[in-house]
């Protein structure tokens, strides 16, 4: 087609050519990856085309959803983070601008992504009907609206503006705040691209009132559409065991908002009098970090295991191995893993921080609820489910029946078409 053309006209009822955007596609672990990957699909399957436009790492996507890779100078690779490229590396005005945003300290991926995206994009506004950034928000975001001429909807799961203020909070010294609070400059610029989206989706009421305090968007230009799970491959095994003692959560091992610190703590103080309690995290181990020197620290290290890379699948048979899985976070815009566990008919122990409770359900129902940020209380509670195998089985069985009867990919791509319709009308 014509890239000079303008995007396409859709009516109501013809499906749509959609670019969904991602900065980072990690297919196992974070948000954001699931989320293109399982919503890409469900779009495809009702009919509408899609194509992803990813930095690395890139998310893994059905066969019909074709992927553009928008390589980055990778400066944050799991192998080597925080790594300077030469000057022979910089071949683009976006390998400039990570550069230059990474060399004042704050994180580069957001705004060099965006500048990438409005590149790829601007060359073929002709061929989308519309564009879906995934949280992104930046300033090349907003150029493909104002100067391409391309409807543009962002989702936001929550605002990182509330990671920024819990990894502030607890720094130990005041040269690791004054870092933190350099590296999350970026989060200036997306609150201002933020505020001047026409359309916004969010996943959950807590993140609307987050994203409206912190990012000033106006209420009336945002809209929820919770995510998803599928309970046809999320679902109990019934070949595969539950073993004693056994507890599972997914953490960002470091990410103060994650929690993993308070249910280390639980977790010692646990086995004073039930030695053969042991942890699965899903997630990547960071050598020397805080998480890493607390297990250490807590004599944990025959007794917490890290399990990162592999597909949905085996998580499925993890889940299914566990008597319990444990939500510690601080603060969650949603919580996909919440809602994979309860799929798997596990029962679920989850602090109040953020949407949680609205994701989870009821105290004593659907899940069981402590307050974040509080070790004892999460001890207590873990002692209490295992002490009472019925109604832990119960809370299980319940959290599955929330899971089957509200949340599905499929209607969360519905839900999220009528945004698009909405959007392009608005456009017209």
């Amino acid at each position: 087609m014509n890239g000079k053309a303008g995007p396409l006209m859709a009516p109501d009822d013809r499906p749509l050519r959609i670019a969904l955007l991602t900065y980072r596609g990690k297919p196992h672990v974070g948000g954001q990856g699931i989320y293109v990957r399982h919503l890409a699909k469900a779009l495809v399957d009702l009919g509408h085309h899609v194509e992803v436009f990813s930095g690395p790492p890139y998310p893994e996507l059905d066969e019909r959803v074709r992927l553009h890779e928008l390589g980055s100078l990778e400066i944050y690779n799991d192998h080597f983070p925080m790594r300077m490229p030469g000057l022979w590396e910089l071949k683009t005005l976006a390998d400039v601008v990570e550069v230059g945003a990474f060399s004042v300290g704050t994180f580069p991926e957001p705004l060099a992504f965006s500048v990438r995206a409005f590149q790829a994009l601007n060359a073929r506004r002709g061929e989308f009907d519309l564009v879906h950034d995934n949280q992104s928000l930046g300033w090349g975001i907003l150029a493909l609206e104002r100067i391409s001429g391309l409807p543009v909807l962002a989702t936001i799961h929550h605002p990182i503006t509330v990671d920024r203020r819990l990894e502030v909070t607890h720094a130990t010294s005041l040269y690791r705040k004054l870092t933190l609070s350099r590296w999350y400059g970026f989060t200036r610029m997306q609150t201002e691209v933020a505020r001047r989206m026409t359309r916004v989706v969010t996943v959950s009421s807590s993140s609307f009132a987050d994203i409206a305090r912190d990012h000033k968007v106006d209420p009336s230009r945002m809209h929820v559409v919770p995510v998803g799970v599928d309970p046809e491959l999320f679902k109990p095994v019934a070949s595969v065991a539950r073993r004693p003692g056994h507890l599972i959560t997914t953490a960002s091992a470091d990410v103060a908002m994650k929690g993993l610190f308070y249910l280390l703590e639980a977790l010692a103080k646990l086995r004073v009098e039930r030695p053969e309690l042991h942890l699965t995290v899903i997630g990547r181990k960071k050598e020397g970090g805080k998480s890493s020197q607390t297990i250490d620290r807590l004599g944990l290290t025959d007794h917490v295991e890290f399990v990162t890379g592999v597909p949905d699948s085996r998580i499925v048979e993890l889940y299914s191995e566990a008597e319990l899985a444990i939500v510690p976070s601080l603060y969650e815009g949603f919580s996909l893993p919440a809602i994979e566990a309860m799929s798997c008919g596990v029962p679920v122990v989850a602090t109040t921080g953020g949407a949680l409770p609205e994701v989870v359900g009821a105290d004593g129902d659907t899940a069981l609820l402590v307050a974040p940020g509080d070790s004892e209380a999460l001890a207590a509670k873990i002692a209490w489910a295992l002490d009472n195998p019925r109604a832990r089985a119960e809370v299980g069985l319940a959290g599955r029946e929330r899971v089957k009867t509200q949340w599905s990919w499929q209607r969360t791509a519905e839900k999220t078409v009528e945004q698009y319709r909405a959007r392009l009308a608005e456009h017209r």
